[in-house]
């Protein structure tokens, strides 16, 4: 299969369940929501080495926002029993320390809800208060309030959506690659969880020659060491490809984020080819097909 020129080969990237819970962080100017919600989704690429993945879904306006300041929603996602560890930990230590912030509950489903007793870091002087119908706590700290909703819905959402970009050179690869995910931030419900988006060091599981490694380099997609590897997926005039990983708060998220993805990527030139990562099955019960994606 071909779109605009660029080979899509018949395949499909692996998904499997992981809880996902939408957090809604504001602050006094955009600026200041925004570093906030990046200290909240740092480390968080890969459960492979990270405590979960996570990453910045979307900006919110005012208008939008239950105290009408500006705001951007985050995506956490990880297995259910760490979730409420991982959502309270990233709240205290990373959104309550950063200056006029507040933390809402993004409603991403209400399969789950998962309680953060934050208001006890007030030591007594915390009190309730309701914002825009909401029920919150106003924790007093030295910047004025903090003010917090403290349960967070949570729903059994889908990760890893993936497509690789095979191109002619590493900056071709690597601009399609940005290319898509700007075309990805667009889609609602999802978030690419790597730094700006885009995998660099594709893995495997496990090791050929390192018995106690749970995860090692993707020889196979390793245009350096083509002629190294009898099974390369690398063709002849590939010099560098990028992966680019997607969660979701659903399968149909998913699949319209790797359309448009995709579809963004196709359009830079130098791109030779898109593919996908998988494991015949075993990794979970998400099939997204790249002919779906044209």
């Amino acid at each position: 299969m071909e779109f605009n020129d660029v080979i899509i080969e018949d395949t499909y990237a692996e998904g499997f369940p992981m809880w996902v819970a939408r957090v809604i962080i504001t602050a006094v100017t955009k600026e200041w929501a925004h570093r906030a919600a990046t200290e909240a989704t740092g480390f968080a690429t890969s459960t492979i080495g990270c405590p979960c993945e996570a990453g910045i879904e979307r900006f919110v306006p005012p208008a939008e926002t239950p105290d009408g300041r500006p705001g951007f929603t985050i995506l956490i996602c990880c297995g259910k029993k760490a979730l409420k560890e991982q959502v309270l930990e990233r709240v205290s230590e990373c959104v309550l320390t950063a200056p006029t912030t507040a933390v809402f509950n993004g409603r991403a489903g209400s399969e789950e809800v998962i309680p953060i007793k934050l208001h006890f870091f007030g030591d007594g002087y915390e009190s309730k208060l309701e914002v825009d119908g909401i029920q919150c706590w106003s924790i007093p700290i030295m910047g004025g309030n903090f003010i917090v909703e403290e349960e967070i819905g949570a729903v059994k959402g889908v990760a890893g959506g993936n497509f690789l970009i095979m191109g002619d050179s590493q900056m071709s690869a690597l601009v399609a690659a940005e290319t898509a995910v700007g075309a990805i931030r667009s889609v609602p419900g999802c978030i690419t969880p790597f730094p700006g988006g885009v995998v660099s060091s594709g893995s495997k599981v496990g090791s050929k020659k390192y018995k106690f490694m749970g995860a090692s380099t993707n020889e196979k997609f390793c245009p350096t060491i083509r002629e190294k590897v009898i099974d390369t997926e690398i063709p002849e005039n590939v010099k560098a490809v990028y992966e680019i990983v997607i969660d979701g708060v659903d399968e149909a998220s998913v699949k319209a984020a790797m359309k448009a993805g995709v579809q963004a990527a196709c359009r830079v030139p130098g791109v030779i080819k898109i593919t996908a990562g998988n494991y015949g099955g075993s990794l979970g019960p998400y099939k997204f097909f790249l002919k779906d994606c044209i």
